[in-house]
C-alpha cells in the first residue's frame, strides 16, 4: 500500500467521501479511502433520515448518475414519504426515515464490495503538495502515502469543537477526536479558512415516552422508493414517526440556562445553519410564537434510540432535560445523550473551480462541509462529483460539470462557487430558477445518459430508463390523437365540477384542465385499455401525466434555459484582467477578480455583479 502511487485518495468516510470513494473507484481509478475511524463509514451523524424538500431531489440525480445514496436509503429506509404531494410536480421531494446502523452497514458493504477501492485507517495530518500540486497526504503516525489527486471531505472533523452548556472539548462528533493539521498548512499554502457551527438534539429512550400523546406520523399508504434501479424494492412495512409541541412553560424552562449557553454568552461566535434553528435560537426569534413542533423519530428498525428533531441545543444537560420533561409525552423521558453544537473549519467555497479542484493547488479537490455546506445530501453530491473528477484529471479528460438547467446539483455548485456562502448552505427548491425542468421523477431521464457515459451507471440503467421514457413519450401521443366522446367524458367532468363537452375532444385537453388527474382519465375505458395492453408501470403513468399537465410550463423553462445557455458558452479567458475595465463598478470589479469566473454566465450570478456591468464586459469582449 505505501509503495504504491493511487489515482485518487479521498479523505474522510462520511456521505461526501464514501460517494467520492465509490464514484472514483466505479470509473476506474486506484483509489483509497483514509478515515479516522473504519467503523463510522457514512454515519449519521444527526437525523437518521435521507432526502426531504429539495435534497430529495439531490438523492434522485446522485442515483441516476450512479452513485450509492438511492440504494441505501431504499435497503435501510424505515419510512417513506412524498413530501408536498399537495403541490405541483416540481415541488414532490422523496423522504426516507432511516435504520442509522442498518444505513451505515449498508454503506460499508457496498464499498468493500467495489472493486479498486482500498481503504486505511488513520488521521491525515497534512497534504504533500510540490510545485503548486498535490502528490499525496501525510497521517498522523508519520505514513505518506503519494496520489495523483486528494479529496478533502473532513467535515466537521477540522478542529472541531463541542459546545454543551458552559463545557466544550475537542471533538469531531461526540466520541471522536476531531482532526488537525490541514487547516493550519492551507492556511500557509493561501487559503482562506472560518468557522461554522451545527448542532443536535438529543436522543432519547423510546421506552420512557408516551406516544399516546403524541400526533402518530405515518409514512405513505403505497410507499416508493429512491432508487431507479431495480435493485431495491418499495416498503412492505413501515414504523411511525410521532409529533409533538413545546409550550410557554417549556420557553421558560429553556431560557433559565440561556446566560449558560454557548450561543448567547459570546463562545461560539460563527454562524450556524438558517433554516436548521437550534431550539434556543427559534425562542429568541421567533418569540411572538408560543410553541413549536418538534418529531419524534426511531433510529431503526430494533432499536429504542429515538431523535428529537426540532430541539437542537447546546444548553446545559440539567436544561436540556428539565424542559424536554414539560413537553406532552416526554414526562418520564430518559436520555441516552443530551444534545450538543459543533464548532468547526470550513474554507469558502469561492477558492474552487466548478469541478470542486482548489484554484491553488492542482489535483486537490474539496466536497462536503469543508465548503460550507449542510446536509447529508448535499455532502453526498459534492463527493460524487469530486470523485468524478478527480478521476479525469488523472486521466487528463476535460472535468464533469452539471449546469444549473441540469440538475440541483448544478445548482448547489455553482451557487457556492460563484456566490460563496457565510453560513451552512441548504439546498432549496426555491434556489433552483429551472426547478420545472430539475423534478424528482425526471432525473434519471436527466442524468443516466451522462452517468452511463462516465462509466458509473450500468449499461441496464440506461435502457431501463430509455424504455421508461419511450413508453411515456407514447403514452403522451396517445392522448394527443385519441378523442373522448361527451357521454363518457361528462360524467366524469361533471363529478369534479368541471366545464362539459358538447362534442368529441381531444383526451390530452381534457385530461390538461387543473382539475382533472390520471385516476380521472382512466374511467375512459381506451385510457385503461391502453395502460393494461402496454403494461405501464407507476413511473411511466405518472411521467406521460406530469408531461400532458404542465406541458406549457416545460416548454417556457426549456426556452428560459436555453437563451441562458447562450451566455454558458461565452467564454471569459483565464486571468481576464478586470482592473483595466474603467466604465465597471468598482464593485464588480472586485468580485470579478476574486471570483474569477469562466463563463459570462457565472459572472452575471454574482452578487454584486448588475445587467450594465455585464453589458459593459461583453462590449470589451467584442460581443
Amino acid at each position: 500500500m505505501f509503495d504504491k502511487i493511487y489515482d485518487v485518495i479521498v479523505v474522510g468516510g462520511g456521505h461526501a467521501g464514501s460517494e467520492a470513494a465509490a464514484a472514483a473507484a466505479n470509473m476506474g481509478s486506484q483509489t483509497l479511502l483514509v478515515t479516522m475511524n473504519l467503523q463510522n463509514i457514512a454515519q449519521m451523524s444527526c437525523n437518521p433520515a435521507m432526502g426531504g424538500i429539495a435534497k430529495g431531489q439531490i438523492v434522485r440525480e446522485i442515483d441516476a448518475l450512479g452513485g450509492y445514496s438511492g440504494i441505501v436509503s431504499d435497503t435501510s429506509a424505515i419510512q417513506f414519504k412524498m413530501l408536498n404531494k399537495s403541490k405541483g410536480p416540481a415541488m414532490w421531494s422523496p423522504r426516507v426515515q432511516s435504520d442509522r446502523m442498518r444505513f451505515a452497514e449498508d454503506w460499508r458493504m457496498l464499498l468493500e464490495q467495489t472493486k479498486n477501492l482500498d481503504f486505511y485507517q488513520e488521521m491525515v495530518t497534512g497534504l504533500v503538495v510540490k510545485s503548486g500540486k498535490v502528490t499525496g497526504v501525510k497521517t498522523s503516525l508519520g505514513v505518506e502515502i503519494r496520489a495523483k489527486s486528494v479529496v478533502l471531505t473532513n467535515g466537521t472533523f477540522l478542529n472541531g469543537l463541542i459546545h454543551i452548556g458552559d463545557k466544550n472539548f475537542g471533538g469531531g462528533r461526540a466520541g471522536e477526536r476531531a482532526a488537525t493539521g490541514i487547516t493550519e498548512q492551507l492556511v500557509e499554502l493561501g487559503f482562506e479558512s472560518g468557522r461554522m457551527k451545527t448542532g443536535t438534539p438529543p436522543r432519547v429512550d423510546g421506552r420512557s415516552l408516551d406516544f399516546s400523546k403524541m400526533i402518530e406520523q405515518p409514512g405513505d399508504s403505497v410507499p416508493e422508493k429512491f432508487s431507479y434501479s431495480d435493485i431495491t424494492k418499495p416498503l412492505q412495512t413501515q414504523r411511525s414517526c410521532h409529533m409533538s409541541y413545546t409550550s410557554t412553560e417549556v420557553h421558560n424552562l429553556l431560557k433559565e440556562g440561556f446566560d449558560r449557553s454557548p450561543m448567547f454568552n459570546g463562545r461560539i461566535q460563527s454562524l450556524g445553519p438558517r433554516y436548521c434553528p437550534s431550539i434556543e435560537d427559534k425562542i429568541n426569534r421567533f418569540a411572538d410564537k408560543d410553541r413549536h413542533q418538534i418529531f419524534v423519530e426511531p433510529e431503526g428498525w430494533n432499536t429504542v434510540e429515538y431523535y428529537i428533531n426540532g430541539f437542537s441545543t447546546s444548553l446545559p444537560e440539567d436544561i436540556q432535560f428539565k424542559a424536554l420533561r414539560a413537553v406532552k409525552g416526554f414526562e418520564k423521558v430518559k436520555f441516552f445523550r443530551p444534545g450538543y453544537a459543533i464548532e468547526y473549519d470550513y474554507f469558502p467555497p469561492t477558492q474552487l473551480t466548478h469541478s470542486l479542484e482548489t484554484k491553488l493547488v492542482s489535483g486537490l479537490y474539496f466536497a462536503g462541509q469543508i465548503n460550507g455546506t449542510t446536509g447529508y445530501e448535499e455532502a453526498a453530491s459534492q463527493g460524487l462529483m469530486a470523485g468524478i473528477n478527480a478521476s479525469l484529471k488523472v486521466r487528463e479528460e476535460d472535468s464533469f460539470i452539471l449546469k444549473r438547467n441540469e440538475a440541483y446539483i448544478g445548482v448547489l455548485i455553482d451557487d457556492l462557487i460563484t456566490k460563496g456562502t457565510e453560513e451552512p448552505y441548504r439546498m432549496f427548491t426555491s434556489r433552483a430558477e429551472y426547478r420545472t425542468l430539475l423534478r424528482q421523477d425526471n432525473a434519471d431521464i436527466r442524468l443516466t445518459p451522462k452517468g452511463h457515459a462516465l462509466g458509473i451507471a450500468s449499461e441496464k440503467r440506461l435502457r431501463r430508463m430509455e424504455e421508461k421514457l419511450s413508453k411515456a413519450e407514447s403514452f403522451v401521443e396517445f392522448f394527443r390523437t385519441q378523442s373522448v366522446k361527451p357521454e363518457e367524458a361528462n360524467p366524469v367532468l361533471e363529478s369534479k365540477g368541471s366545464a362539459l363537452i358538447r362534442q368529441s375532444d381531444k383526451m390530452f385537453k381534457v385530461f390538461s384542465r387543473p382539475n382533472i388527474g390520471i385516476e380521472d382519465v382512466r374511467k375512459f375505458v381506451a385510457v385503461e385499455d391502453y395502460i393494461n395492453q402496454n403494461n405501464l408501470d407507476r413511473e411511466v403513468i405518472e411521467q406521460a401525466e406530469i408531461q400532458v399537465k404542465y406541458s406549457g410550463y416545460i416548454a417556457k423553462e426549456k426556452n428560459n434555459a436555453d437563451k441562458l445557455t447562450r451566455l454558458e458558452y461565452v467564454k471569459i479567458p483565464m486571468g481576464f484582467d478586470y482592473s483595466q475595465i474603467k466604465s465597471m463598478s468598482y464593485e464588480a470589479r472586485e468580485k470579478l477578480e476574486k471570483v474569477q469566473p469562466t463563463t459570462v454566465a457565472q459572472a452575471s450570478r454574482i452578487s454584486g455583479v448588475s445587467p450594465n456591468d455585464i453589458s459593459v464586459l461583453l462590449v470589451y469582449m467584442g460581443r
